[in-house]
């Protein structure tokens, strides 16, 4: 995926729009760009296990109790992690196309994303961790060095995202750039679900990934529909009144996931597949901040 003619182009034309303030206070992992002399003092933040004892504030700890390091210019890089949701339901594809696709294009724009972001996030300095959300437990980062494994890796998960956070199987850290790409079309609470995500990061991005026909179905007749998570199976008439009821569920969804993001100071945007990731980029997520032109 580092070598996706489409990914690098986005990379060279887009950086991350990150905030002067992060929605959980300062962070100093968002401020760096690598300049600056290691002795350029910049901020304080709490303790974490690993960090050099010689930058223990004795005094600070002294008035209040608290371990607190000193942070300096060039030590200050983006932690990212991007939970990619890699279930059998972003495989869909649009039914009104050509059949016997190789690939489904909903799955494909995953992949350029998630590639995307751990590549901006890496050109920062930080080593971004790339974590496919599948039946696997504990969830394992795919390795920064190793992103061309979004090349082959396959979405054929049946556990949802909410499920991976009920079974506390993702390994989420603290103050980190949290970006989640989905179709989050699963049963969910909007509310509940962004609360979780949201907890100690700095950064929440959520971005939800359709097909187009998913985005605004057709006229199909009768037909028989899988569920491609649990493999259950009905016939359907999908005629107008059916999809005037699923567009009506899917716009409540999309409208609960944007005041539930607003509520815990997180970004939404819908990112339709076929768009391609260059069109999605120079606007979508251009026109939300998670993105800026360099």
């Amino acid at each position: 995926m580092q070598f996706d003619p489409e990914v690098q182009q986005a990379a060279a034309r887009y950086q991350l729009g990150l905030p002067r303030m992060p929605m959980s206070g300062r962070s100093g992992e968002l401020l760096g760009r690598g300049t600056g002399s290691s002795l350029e003092f910049q901020e304080y933040r709490e303790y974490q296990i690993g960090d050099d004892i010689r930058h223990l504030d004795w005094a600070a700890y002294a008035r209040t109790d608290a371990m607190m390091v000193r942070l300096y210019r060039e030590e200050i890089s983006p932690r990212m992690e991007i939970l990619l949701d890699a279930s059998r339901s972003m495989t869909s594809v649009d039914p009104t196309g050509p059949l016997g696709e190789s690939d489904s294009i909903k799955a494909n724009a995953a992949r350029q994303l998630a590639g995307l972001f751990a590549t901006l996030g890496g050109n920062l300095g930080g080593r971004p961790a790339l974590i496919p959300i599948t039946d696997r437990s504990p969830l394992e980062p795919l390795p920064f060095e190793s992103l061309d494994g979004l090349n082959t890796l396959r979405f054929d998960g049946s556990r949802t995202l909410r499920e991976a956070l009920d079974d506390h199987a993702i390994p989420l850290k603290r103050q980190t750039v949290r970006v989640v790409i989905s179709d989050f079309l699963f049963p969910h609470d909007p509310d509940l679900l962004m609360r979780r995500l949201a907890g100690d990061a700095s950064v929440l991005w959520i971005l939800q990934v359709l097909n187009a026909w998913e985005a605004k179905p057709t006229t199909l007749g009768g037909r028989k529909l899988v569920d491609l998570e649990t493999t259950e199976e009905a016939n359907l008439q999908v005629v107008e009144k059916t999809i005037a009821e699923y567009s009506a569920r899917l716009l409540a969804l999309q409208q609960e996931l944007s005041r539930a993001c607003r509520r815990v100071h997180a970004t939404f945007a819908i990112l339709i597949a076929e768009r391609g990731l260059l069109d999605l980029c120079g606007n979508e997520l251009c026109a939300a901040e998670i993105l800026r032109p360099t």
